[in-house]
């Protein structure tokens, strides 16, 4: 079901750091193994895209440490489809370069922005899905695709409708809503009215532009300049000069959040089988494997690793290191294994990896990371 004319971005950033030390700064969790298939999670997410529009009408944003393993892993990509970002500087950045490269490609195009590091089961439902926001998008609105939540969800930020939402029916945000309690979460989930926010957006270029323009000029400013010298001589000498220059800020509250305000916005709720391959917990849930009492496991590499739970309660281990990883009479742990690096880790505190790398980093420890 190839959508005419539909421009299809991945937004490939980030290095993971809730995955860390299986995810790195110079092989990120999108370059992993992650599918429960020897296919990476940019791979998945590229079969998935490239039904709805060809490699020739897909690009990937990407940093320049991953550039080479975006190439390499994505043969039949052309190389002009991959954007190079020197340094990251956020998401309204990486997707308004997109953005403003496809409009100056094909002015007025409809475009479609997917992350690259997300899991999704039903592949015929998600391009049905697709398909009604590039409708929503073609009669003007910034779209969005928000998902049916399964659950009260702490870690996801949620769309606000005005009514309960109907699948299939484009249906106004009316607001953002950052990331809440687990008290307010279980009200969002049993009113019906709000979807979790998944950052998959469907826009016409000339009109997100112009809302980046009316919004952000000091976005919309440099990245015009960029983008009139893509694909040019001056490419990369106008790249160097001016990306440095532009600041760093999501596009949920640079252009999004403000629009939504307006009426602008809409979204048509996603029921596809979607998940958000942010942490250890997510991993193993979806793809592990059990390996004695009260223990779960995960590699997303071969070579020998293993792993052997003995006596335990809710304990996840990745061996990913080559060798046998076994526990005994422990619980409630996140056991990491990898060639240089071992990660034991509390479940509750899971979502504080992010802090460990930090602290690797603030110490001089840059090389592990």
């Amino acid at each position: 079901m190839t959508l005419s004319e539909l421009f299809v971005v991945v937004p490939a950033g980030g290095s993971g750091t809730r995955l860390w030390p299986l995810s790195r700064a110079g092989n990120p969790k999108f370059l992993h193994a992650l599918t429960g298939t020897d296919r990476s999670l940019l791979q998945a997410t590229f079969d998935r895209l490239t039904p709805l529009a060809p490699p020739e009408r897909l690009l990937v944003v990407t940093g320049t440490a991953h550039a080479a393993g975006v190439a390499r892993q994505l043969p039949d990509l052309p190389d002009r489809n991959i954007l190079v970002e020197p340094f990251a500087r956020d998401s309204c950045a990486a997707i308004a370069l997109a953005a403003a490269v496809i409009e100056r490609r094909s002015p007025g195009a409809v475009m479609a922005s997917f992350a690259a590091d997300h899991l999704i089961t039903d592949t015929d439902e998600f391009a049905r899905t697709v398909e009604r926001a590039v409708a929503g998008a073609r009669e003007g609105y910034l779209m969005t695709i928000g998902i049916t939540p399964t659950r009260p969800e702490t870690g996801y930020g949620y769309l606000q409708l005005s009514a309960p939402a109907e699948r299939g029916v484009i249906q106004p945000v009316l607001e953002f809503k950052e990331k809440p309690s687990l008290e307010v979460a279980t009200r969002y989930v049993e009113s019906g009215a709000y979807l979790w926010n998944a950052s998959m957006f469907v826009w016409r270029t000339d009109l997100f532009l112009a809302e980046l323009a009316a919004r952000r000029p000091d976005v919309a400013g440099p990245i015009a300049a960029i983008a009139a010298a893509w694909d040019t001589d001056e490419q990369e000498d106008v790249l160097a000069e001016l990306w440095p220059t532009v600041p760093k800020v999501a596009v949920e509250y640079a252009v999004m959040e403000p629009a939504a305000e307006e009426g602008k916005v809409a979204t048509v709720p996603g029921d596809f089988g979607w998940s958000d391959i942010g942490d250890f917990e997510t991993v193993v849930r979806l793809l592990g494997t059990d390996v004695g009492e009260g223990g779960r496991s995960f590699t997303s590499e071969a070579g020998g690793s293993r792993a052997v739970v003995v006596d335990g309660s809710d304990v996840i281990v990745v061996p990913n290191g080559g060798r046998l990883v076994a526990t005994l009479g422990v619980r409630d742990l996140i056991v990491v294994d990898t060639e240089d690096a071992v990660l034991v880790c509390d479940r509750d505190r899971a979502q504080d990896i992010k802090r460990l790398t930090e602290i690797l980093r603030e110490r001089g420890d840059a090389d592990y990371l």
